[in-house]
């Protein structure tokens, strides 16, 4: 079966309108979204949009809120600590000097989870399975083509058809106007620290509502780590920028030698932010 990873941003969008007009092949039988419920509501608005348009199913799956599973507080079992899971990639300030980074579940537990375990039960994949059943098509251009990755899975083999067929994110933009297509809202978790200074600008400048948002996380992100007892404890304040700043109080910079970059390149699996 051909199962299409489906982010809802410009690469995969482009993705799944190419294989809808028959400019790809085969059809993909099915289109799957792992929804980490943080998206930006412009990206579910579009989803709604786009499902119209194509001619085979979307799955719309979650291993629930990451923003609720990034602030929970949880008590250890064995150790009686409070803690946070660290769910996403936050820069740490450390009260001791220096700084540090988080650790991370959010990719492999709401993006890559989500979509091998509704891709197995789509494709009524037989467990201890070790022969190729599915491709899996991932919507990165030629230049995001170092976040490409193998499967993990033996049963899955990757298929990346925008390197096939040497198309960038902005040829991906060119194709959906000369087909009359609106232009896709930029897919990724609205308070991803992986964000470059730009989409930071962007997302302040042009979707202020979602920016609210992002402030009222970090607060809470803080908050939350502070109430860690014991060895739990965060030697130190997150933030979700690298100037290890509030994120409203960032003076986000406009020339690329001062900014922040893009750090999706760092992102695991190649599956987030297309």
């Amino acid at each position: 079966m051909n199962i299409l990873s489906l982010g809802a941003g410009v690469q995969s969008s482009t993705l799944a309108l190419m294989a809808a007009c028959g400019e790809i092949t085969p059809m993909p039988d099915c289109a799957i979204f792992a929804d980490t419920g943080a998206e930006p509501e412009g990206v579910y608005k579009w989803l709604d949009w786009l499902e119209t348009q194509l001619p085979f199913p979307v799955l719309r799956r979650s291993a629930g809120s990451l923003t609720e599973q990034s602030l929970k507080i949880r008590v250890s079992k064995r150790t009686g600590q409070t803690y946070v899971r660290s769910m996403i990639p936050a820069y740490v300030a450390k009260y001791t000097g220096g700084r540090s980074l988080l650790g991370r579940k959010c990719t492999a537990d709401h993006k890559v989870k989500v979509i091998v375990q509704t891709a197995r039960k789509f494709a009524q994949i037989p467990r201890g399975c070790k022969e190729v059943r599915v491709i899996q098509w991932i919507g990165i251009s030629t230049d995001e083509a170092h976040r490409m990755k193998p499967s993990s899975e033996k049963w899955i083999v990757h298929r990346w058809p925008l390197i096939d067929m040497d198309m960038s994110r902005q040829s991906c933009l060119n194709w959906m106007l000369a087909h009359g297509y609106p232009e896709p809202p930029r897919s990724a978790c609205i308070y991803c620290p992986f964000h470059s200074d730009a989409e930071w600008i962007r997302l302040k400048d042009k979707e202020p509502q979602e920016f609210a948002k992002v402030v009222q996380f970090e607060r809470d992100m803080q908050a939350a780590h502070a109430q860690q007892t014991g060895t739990a404890r965060l030697n130190g304040i997150a933030y979700l920028h690298n100037d290890l700043k509030p994120i409203d109080q960032v003076e986000f910079k406009t020339t690329p030698e001062r900014a922040q970059l893009d750090l999706f390149g760092n992102e695991c699996e190649g599956l987030c932010g297309v």
